[in-house]
């Protein structure tokens, strides 16, 4: 017999994290970064097929100060960057930035001085996704991907604490051009 079964009807438990996070999942208002082919699959995403009104995302925000989700979508050149970096510095906290695509990933193809290498040189990146350019199937997977992780953030003191300990595994971890082999 738990507590759920002593109190009446109407009656909800939860924590303050846990309702935050509720609600910033189911509240994102994505801002397009579309620059090359990608940005079609994306836009095929807000279509009636695939329907990005299902997770409250059906409108595209135009201003970067209504947005808290940036969707990087192809290639970003040097000259692009500086703007890139410009519009997120605009975005409100909190926000989190998807890279779609190899393109914007890691270069892609592009291996010369007028892309950079990843997107994530200019701001940090939450979710990658691959693929050239990568379905709409996968953007949405992406998406509830992201979803997830909005839903189990911490708040407050508990949250820098996590960027903190997170920031240090990640300053321990093997170099990947020390690691041999795929299984390790």
């Amino acid at each position: 017999m738990g507590l759920e079964e002593k109190l009446p009807s109407g009656f909800l438990l939860t924590t303050v994290e846990g309702l935050a996070g509720w609600m910033r999942k189911n509240s994102l208002w994505p801002a397009t970064f579309g620059l090359a082919c990608c940005a079609i699959e994306m836009m095929a995403t807000g279509a009636g097929r695939y329907d990005l009104a299902r997770f409250g995302m059906e409108v595209f925000r135009a201003s970067p100060r209504q947005a808290d989700l940036m969707i990087v979508a192809g290639r970003v050149s040097q000259k692009m960057a500086p703007v890139l970096r410009q519009i997120y510095d605009q975005m409100p906290n909190p926000k989190w930035v998807l890279s779609m695509g190899v393109c914007a990933s890691s270069g892609g193809m592009f291996n010369n001085y007028a892309i950079v290498q990843g997107v994530d040189h200019v701001v940090p990146v939450d979710i990658y996704l691959p693929g050239c350019p990568p379905r709409p199937e996968m953007l949405m997977d992406a998406i509830l991907k992201l979803h997830d992780q909005i839903q189990h953030q911490k708040l407050g003191a508990h949250r820098a604490s996590e960027v903190r300990d997170n920031e240090q595994q990640a300053l321990q971890a093997l170099p990947t051009s020390e690691m041999k082999g795929l299984l390790r």
